[in-house]
């Protein structure tokens, strides 16, 4: 892609109605516009890191045997008031909407009851389950406090996934199975040192469930954590109780800001109760099916990458993530002949696969350096009337700041190699 072509544009301040540090750097460097409160469309760059990070939560997902599908964002009122969360006052985050032709409508915070009600044409015996399907899906919550930037938005991606059993055995050895999955996904997204499986509350969903928590300043909850032991509570349910089922003392942790970036919920046959999902047993008798609820919040997870790394210059992606892989400058744009040897070198780049954002922009060094700082793409290679003379190439490694010096076929060699691939 060049970057004269791109559709984004980059400024030196953010708006002042944004306090998230996340967003503003988005916004500043054209990820994101913002629409209003909690409410961001994503530009060019930022649909690349949300694709990507999608890439990587489907493959982990199709590991354990999940299969994608898409489902509606429109909820019927009559199947959640079967369940009783329909009521807001069981429920605080409706948006809720009257449909011409008379009723009710919901647009969906989560998707538990429809997919319930799905599964009844589709599960009959023990032998048509387990099942496991996810989504990433576009989530409406009407939520009052909305100052986090992308990390807490009023609309949101999220990647749900819901499994269906025919025993407690099975369904148990899945529920235990998305735990290393999710782990997975941190690890390469670069977060997995700092994320902790979180013994926490089940909110709307059920009494306990497991969250995803993530070191990070700019959380909005206080998570224990014993690193040693591998231990994290959610402080919503650090109790007597809750440290003996641990086997833990308070004193061996420590109080730490943590974002959550992932949930599992353990249903047991609960729901599927509530929502009257039954199957033939073995020995023809009606049961009720078991459930799991798995959530990834995908654009969540955008501003948490964001706030874990950016440094004092911009934003820096990790390279799984990032909307290139390199940001090719090309500088002296005025002399013809550098001009045609930048434009070889992307032709080359592309031609061996690898992503690149070339700035072809009519601009000075410094807008330009800057601009690549910001935007925090893991390689810049500058390319100048000085180094086409000396045969030489200057990469910078964004996340360090490392400055080696390539020739032309080192430079192919080494984003060719497995190692950056």
């Amino acid at each position: 892609m060049r970057q004269s072509q791109l559709f984004t544009k980059t400024r030196k301040e953010a708006p002042a109605d944004e306090t998230a540090k996340n967003a503003q750097l988005l916004m500043r460097a054209g990820f994101i516009a913002k629409e209003m409160a909690g409410v961001y469309s994503y530009l060019p760059l930022g649909l690349r890191v949300v694709e990507n990070i999608k890439k990587v939560v489907r493959e982990e997902m199709n590991a354990i045997n999940g299969q994608e599908l898409i489902m509606t964002s429109l909820q019927r009122k009559e199947l959640w008031e079967s369940t009783g969360r329909w009521d807001d006052e069981v429920v605080d985050v409706w948006f809720k909407s009257n449909l011409k032709a008379g009723g009710e409508v919901g647009f969906g915070w989560s998707h538990e009851e429809p997919i319930g009600e799905m599964m009844k044409n589709y599960i009959d015996s023990y032998k048509d389950m387990p099942i496991s399907v996810y989504q990433f899906q576009t989530k409406l919550r009407n939520e009052t406090r909305a100052k986090s930037g992308v990390m807490r938005g009023r609309e949101f991606i999220m990647k749900d996934m819901y499994s269906f059993c025919a025993d407690e055995e099975t369904h148990l050895a899945y529920y235990e199975s998305t735990k290393p999955a999710y782990m997975r996904v941190f690890e390469r997204l670069g977060i997995g040192d700092d994320t902790y499986v979180t013994f926490a509350a089940g909110g709307a969903f059920t009494k306990f469930s497991h969250e995803f928590q993530t070191v990070c300043e700019a959380g909005e909850d206080i998570t224990y954590i014993n690193k040693e032991k591998g231990i994290a509570i959610n402080e919503e349910v650090l109790n007597d109780e809750t440290l003996k089922t641990l086997g833990i003392t308070q004193d061996e942790l420590t109080a730490t800001k943590t974002a959550e970036v992932g949930n599992i919920f353990n249903f047991g046959q609960q729901k599927a109760k509530d929502l009257g999902l039954t199957f033939k047993d073995q020995n023809g008798e009606s049961v009720p099916v078991w459930m799991g609820s798995y959530g990834i919040g995908i654009t969540r997870l955008v501003g948490v990458l964001v706030e874990k790394f950016a440094d004092e210059k911009g934003m820096v992606w990790p390279e799984s993530v990032a909307p290139f892989k390199v940001h090719l400058v090309g500088l002296n744009s005025d002399d013809v002949e550098v001009k045609d040897f930048t434009d070889g070198i992307y032709v080359s780049l592309k031609e061996k696969g690898v992503e690149v954002l070339y700035d072809d922009r009519d601009a000075r060094a410094g807008e330009k350096f800057a601009d690549s700082d910001l935007i925090g793409i893991p390689y810049r290679v500058v390319v100048s009337r000085k180094t086409k003379e000396e045969g030489k190439f200057e990469v910078v490694t964004r996340a360090t700041g490392e400055v080696r010096h390539l020739t032309e076929e080192e430079l192919y060699a080494d984003f060719d190699s497995d190692e950056n691939t």
